[in-house]
């Protein structure tokens, strides 16, 4: 098992760049920052669709209304979509273009995009345009318009591809004729592509792109499919990186398509039967976080004698029912632990196919809506798939199952570690142990002396990062108290990575929690020119600090 998992450990370095691929971040980021256009249309979609579950029915006119709300947020996600992920994609090529001192316009990049994309989803009706490929439907042609337009901006860019202006011309006017031509070159090729799509196939590049990869589509959505891609997920996170930020943005114009086809099923009375959907990832293939971890906090405090595990257990179940598990990935740990690999693999693969079962044979409804990620699972899986008798009793079939599996492992480790306690007696707390093994690689946090904290500039601002805003909030938290507790003039916020470049600015340091470390030299690049200090935390180190208020405090004035 040893030697497995360091051969899959030999892949990290590969796996890392990958992660770090600005296109990827560019589709995450994107659909970050329209998902609160998202979540809002889903919030319609469960106002008009659960009172019709109970057979009950609404006023036309205000059911009318529902769609019309939903129709005119989510109907135009694809829109969205397009200038949100050619802004971030602009963004991180600007950071890389910095050092010539030329720049790509992102408000320019952001509308030339949306043109784009209009001519490449957009068919004209009746004098009219339809508006089929505006949603979900459209979201291929959102990336390819997002990338070609931020590409053609930066060749242009590089090149100095513009009209000039004398001196004396106001600076918004110079930069509205700079932008002329990297903005007609970026449509017209939009243009070109729609045209010469349209003359072979009679549709728009919308329609045909996603009328061929249909298909993979539903290879993707079957038994094999499902069980490669929440595989993958969990052996990137079992080996210490993020793994949902790898796969999640290859398969993110499926997964949201599903939905709004599963709505239109339910909405017409037919099944939800598309299983690739947003919340199979969010509710039951990452039910409690990735490796499907939810029950694990709890099969800690029932069944482990360790005092280790039942610490574990007692700190990580509130957090890992929000679907955070870093504290129960890092604080048993889970990462790279040999007793856990199978579980950790096995889980998430058993939770999708058992899903599929009951979608497929028992004629279940899949998810019909969007919900936040850090819903908890049973909750979410109820709610997402439209309040059924089958969802409650799928719910308590996964968490069955998941014991089933893990269980075993669990008290295999747990021997272990009542082993390692018995001839280790003096040490009674997991953050003693924690403690005792940072000391023996020179990482043990010491305490700041009153001298030192004085000479610290009151107003100090941190910036915690994650992936999803969720474990940062933790540190963040832990900070804040901490600087309650002493006095000292320190203050905190959490984000996740990619919504922090317009904010960075205004902190004093920047802290990576152990998710996303890899990441430290693309910040510290951009940390660097704003004279901003970036720090990535190991992941014992990270679990110790946030329940250490005071140690917290400490560790981030030794930094600053």
């Amino acid at each position: 098992m040893n030697a497995m998992i360091k051969q899959i450990e030999k892949g990290k370095p590969f796996f890392e760049k990958i992660s770090r691929n600005i296109y990827l971040g560019a589709i995450r980021d994107g659909f970050l920052t329209a998902m609160p256009a998202i979540l809002f249309s889903s919030i319609f979609i469960m106002i008009a669709a659960v009172p019709e579950v109970f057979n009950i029915a609404l006023p036309e006119e205000f059911s009318n209304w529902l769609w019309k709300v939903y129709g005119y947020s989510m109907g135009f996600v694809g829109l969205l979509v397009t200038a949100t992920t050619a802004r971030c994609l602009a963004n991180s090529m600007n950071r890389r273009l910095s050092d010539s001192g030329k720049q790509m316009n992102e408000i320019s990049v952001m509308l030339a995009s949306i043109c784009g994309f209009l001519m490449l989803g957009a068919n004209q009706i009746d004098g009219g345009v339809s508006t089929d490929y505006m949603g979900t439907k459209g979201l291929i042609a959102s990336f390819i318009a997002a990338f070609l337009t931020v590409n053609i901006y930066k060749f242009c860019v590089r090149r100095d591809l513009t009209i000039r202006m004398p001196k004396e011309v106001p600076g918004t006017i110079t930069q509205m004729f700079r932008d002329i031509i990297p903005f007609s070159f970026a449509v017209f090729s939009a243009v070109i592509i729609d045209t010469v799509i349209r003359i072979f196939t009679n549709g728009s590049f919308a329609e045909v792109v996603i009328t061929f990869l249909q298909p993979l589509f539903g290879a993707a959505d079957g038994y094999v499919g499902i069980a490669i891609i929440w595989g993958a997920m969990a052996m990137f996170w079992f080996v210490g990186v993020h793994g949902p930020s790898i796969v999640e943005p290859a398969i993110a114009v499926i997964i949201y398509a599903n939905v709004e086809t599963n709505f239109e099923l339910f909405k017409n009375g037919e099944q939800a039967s598309k299983v690739l959907t947003v919340g199979l990832g969010n509710f039951v293939g990452t039910m409690g976080g990735t490796g499907a971890t939810l029950v694990v906090p709890f099969l800690f405090m029932l069944f482990a004698k360790s005092k280790q595990l039942k610490a574990v257990g007692k700190a990580s179940f509130i957090p890992v029912s929000f679907a955070v598990n870093e504290p129960l990935l890092f604080a048993t740990p889970i990462i790279l632990n040999p007793y856990f690999l199978i579980p950790f693999l096995l889980t998430p693969i058993a939770n999708v196919w058992v899903f599929k079962f009951f979608v497929d044979i028992l004629k279940m409804n899949s998810f019909i809506s969007v919900l936040p990620w850090a819903t908890p699972a049973p909750i979410g899986l109820i709610m997402g798939t439209g309040f059924s008798l089958l969802a409650i009793v799928l719910m308590l079939v996964l968490i069955f199952v998941d014991a089933v599996i893990y269980l075993p492992f669990i008290k295999a480790y747990d021997a272990v570690l009542l082993e390692e306690e018995a001839v280790n007696s003096g040490i009674a707390e997991v953050e003693e142990e924690i403690a005792e093994e940072q000391k023996q690689v020179g990482d043990i946090i010491t305490a700041v002396t009153e001298a030192e904290k004085e000479k610290i500039r009151d107003g100090e601002k941190v910036l915690v990062l994650c992936a999803g805003a969720g474990t940062s909030t933790m540190l963040a938290k832990a900070l804040e108290e901490g600087a309650k507790e002493t006095g000292i003039a320190i203050s905190a916020q959490a984000g996740a990575y990619g919504s922090h470049y317009d904010i960075m600015k205004n902190f004093d340091l920047i802290v990576l929690a152990p998710q996303i470390n890899s990441y430290l030299e693309d910040i510290k690049k951009d940390a660097d020119k704003l004279g901003v200090k970036v720090i990535a935390t190991k992941g014992a180190e990270y679990i110790n600090l946030t329940r250490d208020p005071k140690g917290a405090v400490d560790f981030v004035l030794r930094v600053i």
